[in-house]
């Protein structure tokens, strides 16, 4: 059915489209008929799919990547779909109503998606999370107006705030939408960073995990760089990766557009910085493998490299929302 009505969707700006459809799983979500029925189509519940990650129960290893639901409004609906966990944010310490319009542009040729949102969101005392049956991820962000130098305030802030209705943070430190953050991947800076957000971490109980998004535009240098920080202050795992800004397998017209890429010519390169964390980490550290997951066999690659959790978002704009339980029946079998 989605296929039928995808072009018509495809008629429409994408950024009003987006939000005309979270507001529609929202409802569907809040209302007990629409969310069992939801359940009833989308769902697949098997013992063989559950899976541990640090120290988080997950029913099945599929979840929603962040950048769908900023502000954590249509968490109960997503549950009902499928999802295993559902990553809300990013989320910022003050409300931010991002960069200019247009921002989101499909890249219908290559199955991609450009967005320079940059952070759009009312802010972590709005966030209010009605969760369904499923984990939630919380994405925190450095606030736009925040000088990289003083990052680190931000998010040890951020994290005192979600702490209590999240089952792990994830640091966002890998948009290439805010001004300067991807800066905070560099050794002179996420060590320090991180060293403050584990050190109040590790003074609140139950422990929370903290897992690290990065870019897929690292050289092996700085992911080493990265995952020595990682490894000197106990993160518990990493999410590889957010957008490109590099414009490979993209049509012409499209590569002078402000943002990050998403979407089908992402998946090689995701896949391959999933490959090789495992790899430098001996398969010790948790990875959630996120980019170009179009259909279930992107994503069976994703875990055949490593990633212990698949994230998906760009491929459900092209797929539909039985991207989840195709992907599920895909790992039964």
């Amino acid at each position: 059915m989605y296929n039928a009505i995808r072009p018509l969707l495809f008629k429409f700006d994408p950024e009003a489209i987006h939000k005309i459809t979270l507001m529609a799983i929202k409802y569907a979500g809040l209302l007990p008929p629409t969310y069992a029925l939801l359940r009833a189509i989308f769902e697949v519940n098997d013992p063989r799919l559950e899976v541990e990650a640090f120290g988080v129960k997950f029913r099945n290893p599929i979840g929603m990547a962040a950048g769908y639901d900023k502000d954590a409004e249509a968490v109960r609906g997503l549950s009902a779909l499928g999802f295993g966990h559902i990553e809300v944010g990013t989320v910022t310490r003050q409300k931010q109503i991002g960069n200019p319009k247009p921002r989101v542009h499909r890249v219908i040729e290559s199955q991609g998606v450009i967005n320079s949102m940059g952070f759009p969101n009312n802010g972590v005392a709005a966030l209010k999370i009605r969760r369904g049956a499923t984990k939630v991820g919380i994405n925190i962000g450095k606030s736009k107006d925040t000088p990289v130098e003083q990052a680190a305030e931000d998010y040890v802030e951020l994290f005192k705030r979600v702490y209590r209705d999240a089952d792990y943070v994830a640091i966002n430190i890998s948009s290439p939408n805010t001004l300067n953050l991807r800066q905070l991947q560099a050794r002179e800076f996420i060590e320090s960073l991180l060293k403050e957000v584990t050190l109040v971490r590790n003074s609140m109980l139950p422990r929370m995990p903290v897992l690290v998004k990065i870019a897929p535009d690292l050289s092996e240098r700085e992911v080493e760089d990265v995952l020595g920080a990682i490894q000197l202050t106990g993160v518990d795992g990493i999410i590889a990766t957010n957008t490109t800004i590099g414009r490979e397998g993209i049509p012409p017209q499209y590569r002078d557009l402000k943002g990050g890429l998403s979407g089908l010519p992402l998946r090689d390169r995701s896949t391959e910085m999933v490959s090789c964390i495992h790899r430098k980490t001996d398969g010790k550290l948790p990875i959630i493998g996120v980019g170009g997951v179009m259909n279930p066999l992107d994503a069976l690659a994703k875990f055949e490299a490593g990633a212990t959790l698949v994230q998906v978002y760009t491929g459900l704009v092209y797929a539909g929302p039985g991207l989840v339980k195709q992907i599920n029946q895909a790992l039964l079998r």
